[in-house]
């Protein structure tokens, strides 16, 4: 017999899939100059973008669902008192008694008002206040990280694909395959030991001290920099590796290409070679990188949080997940889905900034696209 939960799903799943196949038709009609070109991409973005996103929202909510217990059960746990009675009026008070696709339907409406809803745990308060509250700590966190992960990583990479081979090469090499095969937690508790603990010179964890009040304005900037140094280093040493790897063997598979033995063959100094011809292309790749980070920015790094105590968007997540909180867990999920499709979109952005053939619209075939 199938399963009852199955059967919903698919239901759900049924008017995305007869949906599909009609997105490529707008492509079809630019082809018949019915619409003008700028818009039949702007409608055909917007159509996929609109499908992802529900089928991302479809398959989270029902994930969710399927792991085992409920804000119900949570609740009545540890309460010598609650009965099965109690247990049905808090699923009935929480609309869980109501099918699935019936409750998927029922947050869609409310998101479409940009309403989502209210937390399932004991304050009982708004999601979207709780988001903000840790959003900007998070947010503040992953930009710093990926800022000075760029910052370090292309001139890394680019420096260790010019001089392949080299000390400084093989120094980089060993220095960032050290960072990314040490576990974060691990380094984490190494430096809390040994700044922390043995030197004293910056705070275990929290992201304010005790007296935070009574500082002056430098001194509340100073302590908060101070609480964030160690969770900011050990996110970009981590990231750092991947990074810079990535950009040498990009940069390394440009050098290969005939347009740059022919600006060496016409007596370019290496430097303007590597940085004005070599440089841009080697970029390409890199940008597809920074499209996925964008939904990082706002995701959070759980375990950094919760070893250093810092009430970001990681350990909101964390936190709702333990406790079953559905609106909550979903409205962590639209955000990080809404962010990784506006990522993909400053990709393409990206690349038409980077590439003259991207921004003119010739593919790879050299013809119209």
């Amino acid at each position: 017999m199938p399963n009852p939960l199955v059967a919903r799903v698919r239901a759900l799943l049924i008017p995305i899939s007869i949906s599909a196949p009609f997105i490529p038709l707008l492509h079809r009609v630019r082809g018949r100059d019915l619409l003008p070109p700028l818009v039949a991409k702007i409608l055909r973005k917007s159509s996929w973008f609109l499908l992802v996103f529900l089928g991302i929202t479809l398959v989270s909510f029902c994930v969710i669902h399927l792991a085992p217990g409920s804000p119900s059960d949570l609740e009545i746990t540890m309460n010598p008192l609650a009965d099965a009675q109690v247990h049905k009026r808090l699923t009935e008070f929480y609309g869980l008694d109501k099918p699935l696709h019936e409750q998927y339907i029922a947050w869609l409406k409310r998101l479409l008002q940009c309403d989502f809803g209210n937390s399932m745990s004991s304050d009982g308060r708004p999601v979207i206040q709780k988001i903000l509250e840790r959003l900007p700590l998070t947010l503040w966190l992953n930009t710093t990280t990926l800022i000075l992960t760029l910052l370090l990583a292309v001139p890394i990479g680019v420096m260790a694909a010019r001089h392949r081979g080299g000390l400084f090469d093989k120094a980089t090499t060993l220095l960032v395959f050290i960072g990314f095969s040490m576990p974060g937690f691990w380094l984490a508790l190494l430096l809390m030991v040994f700044f922390s603990i043995e030197l004293q010179w910056l705070p275990l964890s929290g992201l304010t001290s005790l007296d935070y009040a009574s500082f002056t304005p430098w001194e509340k900037a100073r302590d908060i920099a101070g609480h964030l140094a160690l969770p900011v280093f050990i996110a970009t040493f981590s990231s750092l590796a991947g990074m810079s790897r990535f950009m040498r063997a990009s940069v390394l598979e440009v050098l290969r290409q005939d347009y740059i033995l022919t600006a060496r063959a016409k007596g370019l100094p290496e430097r303007m070679v590597m940085f004005r011809h070599a440089l841009k292309n080697a970029l390409l790749p890199v940008i597809t990188l920074l499209g996925l980070a964008v939904p990082g920015l706002i995701g959070g790094s759980v375990i950094l949080e919760y070893i250093f105590s810092l009430p970001g968007m990681g350990q909101l997540f964390y936190n709702a997940v333990m406790a079953r909180d559905y609106p909550l867990i979903m409205g962590n999920l639209v955000l990080g889905a809404i962010l990784t499709l506006i990522g993909n979109l400053l990709a393409d952005f990206c690349y038409s900034l980077v590439d003259p053939r991207i921004r003119a619209g010739i593919n790879f075939h050299g013809t119209g696209e």
